[in-house]
């Protein structure tokens, strides 16, 4: 028998991507299809509408951002991309950028990283699945920012040292495809990742798939956690009020007992019904559910135990186990503070790699508000770039990362295949010298930095 709705006493349905993985567990496919609170009512909701409309228009230009003549242009250009691949092949205005790039995007998982190292202090093997989920649940509210991330320079990295004890790496390992990865650690964890985004045109709107494999290691016993995220589509992206929605399932693995956690991120309605929400339950390695949860990936999470047909068990009642942070207040681009400490100097080591992503000139200058000149920064850097591309080829030779390894392993996810970069290790022994070395160079100064030949591009 499928678990009811923990609230409302309801049954459950098909379970989508989940289903075509364990099609044969009907009893964990079923569990948790059913929305916890998605019948509760439709407070506080924004009213979203999917089509946009002129005001959504108007409200868009007021940010700062398209103005109509910009979007018609725009849409005129990018007619013939529909059903393409847009990752890297299209050459995008500042204009819908943010001051970040996509390898600082990367660490702003680890906000919440204070969740990882719970997981591995707990001694309940569902609990730790709790605290793990809701870590990776709870970057999705920095996600729903509409605008772009610049793309990373090939050998561009990002550096964060010691914030709460975690310290972090990326770098661009790839730029066709483009490709990163990243690694964090702390004394209870170690996160590794590699990413491929993969997306579609699909004219006013744009589905990403995170292609990429994301492992986390915690320490005292040595439990591997692997995620599998849902996509996301960002809405409106040319003509009404651009906004972004995740829906589908996250699916959290525990590779050495499993245990897993399955959880729906409910589908944006009209008038905004379903938004935000996310529900499901901790399963034992027997596919029976342990734990429930629910809650808003914009708001926070909780969690219950329930018994095997998916019911809270008698005595219990919900539990809070994350909480968003306080926002800034009207922020231009929608920052977290976590967001701003990963733009600042404050979170960059002693020696800061001139690859860092803080020191690239159109970062900088649209931070600072001049978009004239984060867009001839940016125009230069990519001309740079393909004459470096050019250069290799005349030389025949191909790039090599400093931080990361390509290995031989080729794993597959939901959304198409990807090779396995791993962290080498010798970002610790450059990093170890480094805090010994008595230079206190302001790392402000330091002119940016990824390239591996002399400038050609003129």
């Amino acid at each position: 028998m499928a678990p009811n709705d923990p609230k409302n006493g309801g049954g459950g349905g098909g379970s989508g991507f989940f289903a075509s993985l364990a099609s044969s567990i009907s009893s964990l496919g079923s569990a948790m299809t059913k929305s916890v609170n998605g019948l509760v009512g439709y407070e506080g909701l924004e009213v979203i509408n999917p089509e946009g409309s002129t005001e959504d228009a108007a409200e868009e230009a007021n940010r700062g951002r398209w103005k109509q003549e910009d979007r018609d242009g725009y849409w005129k250009m990018m007619q013939k991309y529909i059903g393409s691949d847009v990752t890297s092949m299209v050459t995008l205005p500042v204009i819908i950028f943010e001051p970040m790039t996509m390898l600082q995007k990367m660490a702003e998982l680890m906000e919440y990283s204070h969740l990882l190292d719970m997981a591995d202090e707990t001694e309940d093997p569902y609990m730790r699945m709790v605290y793990a989920s809701s870590w990776a649940i709870s970057v999705y509210f920095a996600f729903q920012r509409t605008w772009k991330p610049f793309n990373p320079i090939l050998g561009e990295t990002y550096e964060m040292a010691n914030y709460n004890g975690v310290n972090f790496i990326s770098e661009q390992v790839s730029h066709h495809p483009p490709m990163s990865a990243g690694h964090a650690e702390n004394e209870h964890f170690t996160y590794d990742c590699t990413s491929k985004l993969k997306t579609k045109f699909l004219g006013n709107s744009i589905d990403v798939y995170p292609v990429g494999r994301t492992r986390v290691t915690l320490k005292r016993d040595g439990v591997v956690l692997d995620l599998v995220p849902p996509l996301t589509k960002v809405h409106n992206l040319i003509f009404g009020r651009t906004w972004v929605d995740s829906p589908g399932e996250m699916i959290m693995t525990n590779m050495t007992t499993g245990d897993k956690v399955v959880l729906y991120f409910q589908p944006c309605g009209w008038f905004g019904s379903g938004r935000y929400e996310v529900d499901g339950y901790v399963y034992n390695a027997n596919e029976e559910p342990k734990i429930l949860m629910t809650g808003k990936w914009n708001e926070s999470m909780s969690y219950q135990q329930c018994d095997g047909e998916g019911e809270p068990l008698p005595g219990t009642e919900l539990k809070e186990v994350w909480k968003l942070a306080d926002a800034p207040k009207d922020d231009k681009y929608q920052y977290t503070h976590f967001a701003h400490k990963i733009n600042s100097f404050d979170t960059a080591p002693k020696k800061l790699l001139p690859s860092d992503s803080r020191l690239r000139p159109d970062r900088y200058a649209l931070e600072m508000g001049d978009m004239s000149k984060s867009g001839y920064e940016k125009s230069s850097m990519e001309e740079r770039q393909r004459a470096e591309k050019r250069t290799r080829e005349e030389k025949g030779q191909s790039f090599t990362p400093k931080w990361f390894d390509i290995t031989e392993e080729v794993t597959p996810t939901p959304w198409g295949d990807l090779e396995v970069y791993q962290f080498n290790g010798k970002y610790l022994e450059h990093r170890e010298a480094a805090d010994k070395s008595e230079d206190n160079t302001d790392p402000k100064s330091i002119p940016f930095n990824p390239w591996q030949f002399p400038d050609m591009s003129t």
